[in-house]
């Protein structure tokens, strides 16, 4: 029955996906909403999570944030955006993929048109963001049901239902960037990008007043507009309604984009976007003395400098927006606590006076550097099964280089990469700090900067050893889950009083807190240690496999 239509086989393949993403998120819906009672446990901590919320009110507007459905909007409505990343990728690789493997060659020479076959495998990405809704909203709803929230399991499906139209949005948008690419990672990075992007225009109207309209540019905006989980706020259709507009238009425009275009090629763009084409002498037309081409590494490094390029201006550019966004959290408390005398001692230190309380409420932002640049290494451990898997690792082991330097290579300039993202991270944040008047304490911003690359590192090596038994995607899909699984342990379960043992599991509670208490030597260490056990797993795999297999 599965293989009956491209629908249902493409349906078919996004199964793990399905429950992968929708329990696992519901899940971490779950335990968010059944952790509420432990959060206000008393009518102090109430109030100080609602000057909390107050103050940090630029991640997500606060309202109710007392209650199980505010509480979980105002904490994880920003966070559960992660699952964007999933249609990103299969938006990227829907068409793009298969041209690049040739699959669609074969597809097409069924008697099947083309609008039907991109039709067929549109349908079955919304099918299974939906299904992930509907795993989420019931989960949700489960969670509420235990401690009586206040929400029913209509207004819980919708919030599902609301995320999974902001995922279809950014799934759309990769699929039209991808007809203008001739690789489906270009066509991913660079709607990654805009993802970024757009959370931080979306952000915008929080932090400066009146400039809504700037906000209103980015699709999240209308996803926020919404909060299915507070009753008394509730949903906004006319706000659901512009993200199903968007995603339509975008298909559609990448439809019609695709049904006019050779199969295997970009689209060609005007004559008046066309960079100016420069003659050539004969002895140019190979790079045969290019630097990139007199090594493994130097090649790598090459390829991947686009994609590093970019991954530093997120994680950089991230690390200095925080800088002066924890500047404005500051003024804002100052403003909240104005006249109390039993906080005149917490006054002082506000405004970039006391490196301390600077460095504690930069900590609650610095966690997630080495969310994203493990992020990257899981997009560079997929790079490196995919060159398996499209035969790419023949054309380099005819050359005479052994298997153990090629993928030592690799790995190389994967971990250049990371050091130079770390680095200029820390350049940025410097001068952010400077140029802001944050007071920090220099040695301990750099090993906050710095600590990030141990984490990427250990993600890079963990793909190449998986990718010695899994295909591309299957390596790309596991290592993701395990960041988020990660991410669920470490930022989930202190709340749910989890012991220290289960906390130990994840790599981020080795990052620690080094704004505050400097760079943890021994976890650093420790992790290392691990990276380089991986690495050495993965090279003798790599040595002994039949390539391809």
């Amino acid at each position: 029955m599965w293989f009956g239509s491209v629908y249902l086989k493409t349906l078919r393949d996004f199964r793990i996906a399905i429950f992968g993403w929708g329990i696992g998120l519901g899940l971490l819906m779950y335990a968010v909403v059944t952790a509420i009672s432990s959060v206000i446990a008393t009518p102090e901590a109430r109030a100080s999570l609602v000057s909390l919320a107050g103050s940090f009110a630029w991640i997500a507007e606060p309202i109710k944030v007392d209650t199980a459905g505010g509480y979980a909007t105002w904490k994880y409505g920003f966070t559960i955006l992660v699952m964007a990343l999933w249609p990103i990728l299969v938006g990227s690789r829907m068409l793009r993929g298969e041209e690049e493997r040739g699959s669609l060659d074969m597809l097409l020479s069924q008697p099947r048109g083309r609008g039907l076959v991109v039709l067929e495998k549109l349908a079955a990405m919304w099918t299974a963001l939906l299904a992930m809704a509907l795993l989420i909203g019931l989960l949700t709803y489960a969670g509420g049901a235990r401690v009586n929230a206040e929400f029913t399991l209509s207004e819980s499906l919708l919030f599902g239902l609301n995320l999974a139209l902001i995922c279809g949005v950014f799934g759309s948008i990769a699929l039209l960037i991808a007809q203008f690419t001739q690789e489906r990672r270009t066509a991913s990075g660079i709607t990654g990008g805009l993802l970024a992007l757009f959370i931080v225009v979306d952000m915008i109207h929080r932090v400066i007043p009146d400039t809504d309209w700037i906000s209103r540019l980015s699709p999240v905006y209308y996803y926020n507009l919404s909060k299915p989980l507070i009753p008394s706020y509730g949903s906004n259709p006319v706000a659901m309604l512009v993200m199903v507009a968007l995603s339509v238009v975008l298909s559609g425009a990448a439809i019609w984009l695709f049904l006019r275009r050779d199969v295997g090629a970009p689209v060609a763009l005007p004559q008046w976007l066309q960079p100016p084409k420069r003659a050539m002498r004969p002895e140019q037309a190979l790079p045969v003395n290019a630097w990139s081409l007199r090594s493994v590494y130097t090649r790598s490094l090459a390829t991947i400098a686009v994609p590093t390029f970019w991954w530093t201006v997120v994680i950089a550019g991230f690390s200095a927006w925080m800088i002066f966004i924890v500047q404005q959290t500051e003024q804002k408390l100052r403003t909240l606590y104005e006249g109390s005398p039993l906080l005149k001692d917490l006054l002082t230190k506000v405004g970039g006076g006391d490196v301390n309380t600077n460095a504690t409420l930069l900590s609650f932002f610095f966690v997630f550097l080495p969310v994203l640049l493990m992020a990257f290494a899981v997009t560079q451990a997929g790079r490196w099964a995919a060159d398996e898997e499209d035969g790419l690792q023949e054309l380099v082991l005819a050359t005479p280089q052994s298997r153990l330097s090629v993928v030592l290579a690799r790995y190389a300039a994967v971990a250049t990469a990371t050091v130079i993202i770390a680095m200029v991270t820390l350049a940025l944040t410097t001068l952010a700090s400077a140029a802001s008047g944050l007071a920090l304490n220099g040695g301990n911003l750099a090993a906050a900067s710095l600590s990030i690359i141990p984490l990427g590192l250990l993600m890079a090596a963990l793909g190449y050893l998986f990718s010695g038994w899994l295909r591309a995607a299957v390596d790309t899909g596991l290592l993701s889950f395990l960041l988020v699984i990660w991410f669920f342990i470490t930022f989930v379960g202190p709340e749910l009083n989890w012991p220290a043992g289960v906390q130990r599991l994840s790599a981020f509670y080795y990052y620690g807190t080094p704004l505050l208490h400097g760079l943890p030597l021994g976890d650093m260490l420790l992790v290392l240690a691990i990276t380089v056990v991986a690495l050495a797993l993965a090279s003798a795999r790599f040595v002994r496999k039949d390539i391809g297999r």
